[in-house]
């Protein structure tokens, strides 16, 4: 009897270790694709920035470049204003609101934040997550008229588009357009409009390789006094810089001297 019953356990533990063996588990779709993001944010996190604008601009380059892709803003010029509006990511509207374009209440129903501006306690609009912000941001300049001229240019031309944003009275700064250039240059920030345009981007030329002279203003320069400089009138300053007053700001380059092609 004793025999019978050594003889049954034996029997039930072999088969125990058997089916436990034949079991094999199995991740679902949506469990292997959180395994890979999650594989992708520890990579990101581990990830070595300069600076906070270049974590910046590798956070939010993909989402600024399907915001191009769908209302025809350059990426370049979403992420420079980005930069520029929230600190790199860093102001408070941005770290409180995910609010990165400073873009106020107006006829908003959502939520809001309350921050000093140009006046005390302005409201700002609030979003949930950092991509509304920029849909929204496409949505500010596609839906108001007074930057329609905007999207008549080029999506390759940065600088008419940081040009026309003042003009369309998108900022008060005057170097506001100087400062997205300048970011966009340094950062070669017009990659992202070339990868998304493809084929159909027209390489930008830079002045110095196309053979021309350039000025970089330093305080106390007038557009007379350069022109003197360069033996060339004012209006021809004017021309070759496509600007319609005489106001300058420290740091800009003009060109002041066209290529012998041109010529």
């Amino acid at each position: 009897m004793k025999q019978i019953l050594l003889l049954i356990c034996v029997v039930s533990l072999a088969f125990s270790c058997k089916s436990k063996k034949g079991i094999v588990t199995k991740r679902t779709n949506s469990e292997t694709k959180q395994v890979e993001k999650q594989k992708e944010e520890a990579n990101t996190s581990t990830k070595v920035y300069a600076n906070n604008t270049e974590q910046y601009i590798d956070t939010h380059k993909a989402t600024a470049q399907e915001e191009m892709s769908l209302y025809g803003i350059p990426a370049s010029i979403t992420i420079a204003q980005g930069i520029l509006e929230s600190g790199s990511g860093n102001g408070r509207l941005s770290v409180e609101a995910n609010n990165h374009f400073g873009i106020k209440c107006h006829e908003w129903t959502g939520q809001r934040i309350f921050h000093d501006d140009d006046e005390a306690q302005e409201c700002f609009r609030k979003y949930k997550d950092a991509k509304y912000s920029f849909r929204d941001h496409s949505l500010f300049l596609t839906e108001r008229n007074r930057y329609s001229k905007l999207f008549e240019l080029k999506k390759e031309d940065y600088k008419g588009w940081a040009k026309g944003l003042k003009a369309a009275g998108y900022a008060t700064d005057k170097k506001y357009p100087h400062k997205l250039i300048s970011l966009i240059e340094r950062y070669q920030l017009y990659q992202l409009d070339k990868e998304v345009l493809g084929d159909s981007y027209s390489t930008f030329e830079d002045p110095l390789e196309q053979g021309l002279t350039t000025y970089t203003v330093t305080k106390g320069d007038t557009l007379y006094s350069i022109s003197r400089m360069y033996k060339i009138s004012v209006e021809e300053l004017q021309n070759l810089n496509g600007l319609n007053d005489t106001a300058l700001s420290i740091g800009q380059e003009l060109v002041v001297k066209p290529s012998s092609k041109n010529n």
